[in-house]
């Protein structure tokens, strides 16, 4: 009945199509009948119409109308024949349509009982749409009340089936994937999920596997499982470094894996099995089989040769099903590293034995394993006790007897406490006091394979060593506390270590900050308001952190408070540099004075050189007059002299000859104390240069009558030396001699050559030099008679002194009282030498 309304709306709208617009329609199929071309209504209108009145004889208008009347009347034809035609193709369409609809009903019906014939949920998604249609018990297979709820997998499935299922739902709705999925409820019922896109929807049915199809599915399961564990451990055979194969009933190789192809050199698992090469020599598979057949295991390590070289195998087979399968596991490392490990214990144990200290080794049932010689003389035991290896219990309980171990209250505690190093997992150390005075450092550890090491050192020397480095260190630093002397020592790294506290009082610096160990730079800091000297505290900090070239600095420090103080940096054998700081502002002071003093004095002296250089020239000129006229009225040519005036003429020459030597003396000395005097160096004959010295003294020889003895050795030769200034030294020393001796006495002037130098000596027999007055007798202007006739400017001593000091010899004078005094002077014989050694 719908088709034939349909149709009937259709007719309708094509009449009123065609009432509207007929005479245009009329007109277009005019136009395309007689032109072949459709035109507009307008277009054709007029000239059809034309031609039309024309023909038949009528106006415009007429034919207008009778156009009209026409096109309503073939309109009206055409709809009735078009209607009649559609009711009679509707009713026979509804006709068939019912017969369908029933047929489709009926095969749903017998779908629907097939589908729901055992407990199972349909859910289905339409296309675009997000809320699905659930069908089927839902209540009996998942327990949930409301079907929706279903769709909460995790209220009704396990928690990794739930997540399993959500995914594999979301992957069916977006990619259109199907998927087969065995889950397990929450109560351990087993179920089957299987989802399809059907029609453009999404399905999944749900449903309880029991019965046959459970046993399936747990058999598809296993074996699928059985499949994998196979192909992993065909896997793991093939990726296994070892020769791996299994043999048949009948002993034929049914399987191998790469290893066992290349150990016997075939080009692959085939070549190896169809060959039938064997791993094994005959002897060793004999053994083997004879083994599997008796116990059904075989393991052995066997030598085989592998690439033409010969290797150890460890060789596992087991019989299995009939068959066997073998496995062999290259250890020719293994077996080097076992006998290199056998060599390093015997090493081990030999160098053990040179130890000093004591090693005893238990093994984990605490038995003796290993001792060595210093163990056995520690403790004084017996070798073959020691051999027959006791038990640890049993050497503490003998040691106990003998009185060789510490004295313990309760024994047994302390033994067990000793014991707990066998549970133990680190090393203790511990220190034995035992009763004959000696201290053993004894240091127990525990061994990985079991048992424990004993280690025994004697540190009694150690110990009292270290007592008595304690105590030295606390004298030291007590010392050091109470020093005067600041002393402050920075360590490698710049930072202060060790300071005392004349060091904190003397910089201003407080105790607590000094022990927070600043560094070099820090200090500078703090001490630089009272000494701000760049330079000086650059040359300080380059000392304490210079690694190379270590030396010691002395310096000086004027600071702003008018001190000054006196310091050195001191590097010390650990990389450390010690600081000291005196204070010498007293020091100074003094030494300033004293300076000052010196100076004056040195000024003063130079006052009287230069006063002595210009009196006695002074002096010489006019005596040198007079000595002139003395001679020329001594002299016949001019007169003869009465015999008083002879005799005042002869004192006069006397008086001024002395008179002249002694300004030559006083030049002489004065020329010397000022560096001007000079040596004229030549060969010097000794015995000329005695007898010219005696000539000059006969007078006053004769006058006193004193004899001089001379011992001179035949043949002494000659020396380099100043000739004049030789002759005036003897001429002193004997001036000197016959000064101090008595009359009808004899003085002894001798001389004699060694390798390097020449003595001489003047003895004379007078009353002697006091002690008091002996370090006095090289000085100017000394002159003690003694109680003898010697009277002078005690010039002549220290002008035989300065000579003989010129030279570069010595002089010295032995002296007894009441016996006389001997004066000896040394010459070096090569005055060349002496410069250079002087130089």
């Amino acid at each position: 009945m719908s088709g034939v309304v349909a149709a009937m709306r259709r007719t309708l709208l094509s009449c009123t199509i065609l009432a509207h617009g007929g005479r245009a329609a009329l007109g277009m199929i005019a136009g395309v009948a007689g032109l072949g071309v459709a035109q507009p209504a307008h277009a054709v209108e007029r000239p059809f119409v034309h031609v039309i009145s024309n023909v038949i004889g009528i106006s415009h208008q007429e034919f207008a109308a009778l156009t009209t009347a026409l096109s309503l009347l073939g309109f009206s034809v055409v709809s009735a024949i078009l209607l009649m035609r559609t009711r009679l193709r509707a009713a026979r369409t509804e006709t068939g349509l019912r017969g369908e609809i029933q047929s489709l009903q009926s095969e749903a019906d017998r779908y629907r009982a097939l589908l729901f014939a055992e407990p199972q949920i349909l859910i289905a998604w339409p296309a675009g749409e997000d809320r699905p249609q659930i069908s089927g018990d839902v209540a009996a297979l998942t327990g949930q009340e409301h079907p929706q709820r279903i769709l909460a997998f995790g209220t009704w499935l396990a928690a990794g089936a739930a997540l399993q299922m959500e995914r594999a739902i979301d992957t069916l709705r977006d990619t259109g994937e199907g998927f087969w999925l065995n889950l397990t409820t929450s109560k351990g019922t087993p179920v089957e999920a299987l989802g399809r896109a059907i029609g453009g929807q999404a399905v999944v049915r749900i449903r309880e596997l029991s019965g046959v199809r459970r046993e399936l599915a747990e058999t598809n399961l296993r074996h699928k499982a059985l499949l994998q564990e196979t192909e992993m451990l065909r896997g793991f055979a093939q990726a296994a470094p070892w020769p791996i194969w299994a043999k048949r009933a009948d002993g034929g190789l049914q399987y191998a894996n790469d290893a066992y192809a290349r150990a016997v050199d075939a080009a692959s698992i085939a070549d190896a099995v169809e060959r039938k090469l064997e791993l094994l020599d005959s002897g060793s598979r004999a053994d083997m089989e004879r083994a599997l057949n008796e116990t059904a295991a075989f393991t052995a390590r066997l030598p085989i040769v592998v690439g033409g070289e010969r290797r150890f195998y460890d060789v596992q087979a087991l019989s299995i099903g009939g068959g066997s399968v073998g496995m062999a596991v290259d250890v020719s490392e293994t077996n080097a590293l076992n006998d290199a490990l056998a060599r390093m214990m015997e090493g081990h144990r030999r160098t053990l034995d040179q130890l000093s200290s004591g090693v005893a080794v238990f093994d984990g049932r605490r038995r003796l394993a290993f001792y060595n010689d210093s163990y056995r003389r520690l403790w004084d035991l017996d070798r073959a006790f020691l051999d027959s290896n006791p038990d640890d219990s049993s050497v503490l309980d003998r040691l106990r007897a003998a009185r060789k171990l510490p004295e313990q209250p309760d024994f047994r505690a302390w033994k067990a406490k000793l014991h707990e190093a066998y549970r133990a997992v680190e090393a203790e150390k511990d220190t034995w006091y035992l009763p004959d005075g000696r201290a053993l450092s004894v240091v127990t550890t525990p061994n990985p394979e079991g048992g424990v090491t004993y280690l025994f050192d004697d540190v009694t020397e150690s110990l009292d060593l270290a007592r008595r480095f304690d105590g030295l260190i606390r004298v030291q630093r007590e010392t050091l506390d109470n020093l005067a002397e600041a002393v402050a020592v920075f360590g490698s790294n710049g930072r202060a270590q060790l300071f005392n506290p004349a060091f904190a009082s003397m910089w201003k610096l407080s105790n607590e900050a000094l022990g927070e160990q600043p560094h070099i730079d820090t200090v500078e800091t703090w001490c630089k308001p009272l000494f701000d000297d760049a330079a000086t505290w650059r040359i300080i900090r380059e000392a304490v952190t210079r690694i190379g070239n270590r030396v010691a600095v002395p310096l000086k420090l004027e600071r702003r408070d008018g001190s000054v103080l006196d310091c050195m940096t001191m590097p010390l054998p650990d990389g450390a540099t010690m600081l000291t700081f005196q204070d010498i502002t007293d020091t100074e002071n003094v030494e300033r004075a004293l300076r000052e003093r010196n100076e004056a004095l040195e000024t003063a002296d130079q006052m009287k050189v230069d006063f002595v250089h210009h009196v006695s020239y002074e002096l010489r000129s006019p005596l040198t007059t007079i000595i002139g006229f003395a001679h020329l009225l001594n002299d016949p040519t001019t007169g003869p002299l009465m015999p008083k005036q002879a005799e005042y003429l002869n004192y006069i020459t006397a008086s001024t000859n002395s008179l002249f030597a002694l300004i030559n003396n006083i030049l002489d000395l004065a020329s010397i104390d000022a560096g001007a005097m000079t040596l004229e160096i030549g060969p010097v004959d000794i015995r000329k240069a005695i007898d010219n010295a005696a000539e000059g003294i006969q007078d006053r020889l004769a006058h006193n009558r004193i004899e001089l003895k001379v011992e001179v050795a035949p043949g002494i030769g000659t020396f380099v030396a100043d000739g004049g200034r030789v002759v005036q030294v003897l001429y002193n020393l004997l001036a000197n001699a016959v000064g101090f001796s008595p009359q009808d006495s004899a003085i002894t002037l001798s001389a004699r050559r060694t390798d390097h130098h020449v003595i001489f000596a003047v003895t004379d027999h007078g009353p002697g030099i006091p002690p008091e007055v002996k370090d006095k007798v090289f000085d100017w202007f000394e002159s003690h008679s003694n109680g003898s006739r010697h009277r002078g400017a005690g010039l002549g001593l220290p002008l035989v002194k300065s000579f003989v000091e010129l030279h570069g010899g010595r002089v010295r004078v032995d002296s007894v009282i009441g016996k006389g005094t001997t004066v000896t002077c040394d010459f070096p014989i090569d005055q060349a030498a002496h410069r250079n050694a002087a130089e």
